[in-house]
């Protein structure tokens, strides 16, 4: 097919194609449809595939020279689309050419048609000047070991019932009644709640009673009157003075088991000794803060690198991000995203309101993932088999499994591509942060180092 074809770039990597073919392939075109209407068509008072040409144009011209246009249109542009040279120019995958005016077909002219469609950003990252990382300063001590040993001590505690007699304390495990009473003394209607457990300290019960309830006994009831600040949390309670009849039925304590060695082969039977767990934990906890400081570096140079490297997102990739994030999040209710919208709408918000919020974030990922992207290309970033073989080997030493274990979880096609993209971007982060200043950030506890977004 004789085509020739113009390009214009437009803004937010949109651009405008116009197409124009030779006449002697439109001539063709339609003739070709013609054809097939020949082949196809019955008309009373002709056998089918013998109706004459003239007769099918009279009667269905405007029908035939249509389908002729889409068909020119559709070969054309899959055979611009298909010159390695254009593909720069493809369209995004969700995003259709749009047709400006469909343009009235004449096989004694040349056809010609313009298309609008969004491409995917073309970015060269140049500008590294002044970019500064701060590294977190964390250190995993005594503190965090701890409260590792903590936990695994209240994974693996037992709960028994306090004796008769004692009382409720912080961090017992309590069963409770409860009901509020109004002004005049009566019970509310409603209010009234039996077999309710939380633990003492969590806070995890509508009227925040932990305090007013420690030093209770089991079967004792207690008639609690509580001022709630006006800025607290729960508006039911904001301001308002509560009398709230309570019962203790239960009273449960965890019994802990001791940190020995029988703990540690009980956590898992690789361990002989105390020792062994808590060398284990140690190595987890160093892993998890590296790789938490790299996560942190690494937001903090793309951010950087969007800043100094600016550029539009196309519309439809904004909006097919935006579009994969409420389906996720309807996922995540396990309901639909037309039934997600109802039940946005009935709590008072607007869909397009909370779309709008997640726009700036959605950008800003977008971005950090289309420099990613081009600098693996420009770099021609690449791994070897070698280098797979051994992120099996530190996923494996890291997770206390074999490497054949390893080798099986990623034996599926997508799952080894997926561990291929993400060996090639770290190879990409390392080089980076060899191109800018990395320095010693805050010293920042363990914890607070998880709180960083």
């Amino acid at each position: 097919m004789n085509i020739t074809k113009e390009i214009e770039k437009l803004e937010k990597s949109a651009v405008k194609l116009t197409v124009t073919i030779a006449k002697k392939d439109v001539a063709e075109n339609y003739n070709e449809t013609l054809k097939k209407y020949v082949k196809q068509v019955q008309i009373p008072g002709f056998r089918k595939g013998h109706v004459p040409a003239n007769v099918l144009e009279r009667k269905y011209g405007d029908m035939i020279k249509q389908e002729a246009a889409a068909d020119l249109i559709d070969q054309s542009m899959n055979e611009i689309f298909a010159d390695e040279a254009e593909k720069e120019n493809r369209p995004l995958p969700y995003a259709q050419p749009a047709l400006e005016k469909m343009p009235e077909l004449n096989v004694s002219k040349d056809f010609t048609y313009t298309v609008t469609y969004d491409v995917f950003p073309q970015v060269s990252v140049k500008d590294f000047n002044g970019i500064t990382i701060k590294e977190p300063q964390v250190s995993v001590g005594d503190k965090e070991l701890e409260e590792e040993l903590k936990g695994i001590q209240e994974r693996n505690a037992v709960v028994i019932d306090k004796k008769d007699g004692e009382k409720v304390a912080k961090d017992d495990i309590v069963t409770i009644n409860y009901s509020e009473n109004g002004e005049d003394g009566k019970e509310i209607e409603g209010s009234k709640r039996e077999g309710f457990v939380f633990t003492v300290g969590t806070g995890e019960n509508i009227y925040e009673i932990d305090d007013d309830i420690i030093g209770m006994k089991k079967d004792e009831t207690k008639q609690i009157t509580k001022t709630y600040a006006a800025d607290n949390k729960n508006a039911d309670l904001a301001g308002k003075t509560k009398n709230i009849n309570v019962t203790v039925t239960q009273i449960k304590v965890r019994d802990l088991p001791a940190l020995d060695d029988d703990l540690a082969q009980d956590v898992n039977e690789k361990f002989k000794t105390l020792d062994d767990l808590k060398a284990d934990i140690k190595k987890n906890l160093e892993a998890a803060k590296e790789r938490k400081v790299n996560d942190i570096k690494t937001n903090d140079l793309l951010s950087q690198l969007v800043e100094k490297n600016p550029f539009d997102i196309p519309a439809s990739m904004l909006q097919a991000e935006l579009d994969g994030r409420w389906q996720m999040m309807a996922q995540q209710f396990q309901t639909t995203p037309a039934d997600l919208e109802r039940m946005v709408t009935a709590s008072g918000q607007k869909k397009e309101d909370m779309l709008a919020n997640w726009t700036g974030d959605a950008e800003k990922m977008l971005k950090s993932r289309i420099i990613v992207d081009s600098l693996l290309r420009e770099r021609n970033i690449s791994v070897t088999p070698e280098e797979i073989d051994a992120e099996y080997q530190k996923i494996a030493d890291s997770n206390g499994i074999s490497v054949e274990e390893v080798k099986k979880h990623y034996a599926d096609a997508r799952s080894k591509e997926y561990l291929i993209d993400e060996t090639k971007e770290q190879k990409l982060y390392k080089e980076l942060f060899a191109q800018v200043k990395v320095t010693k950030g805050d010293k920042v506890s363990f914890a607070d180092l998880f709180k960083q977004n």
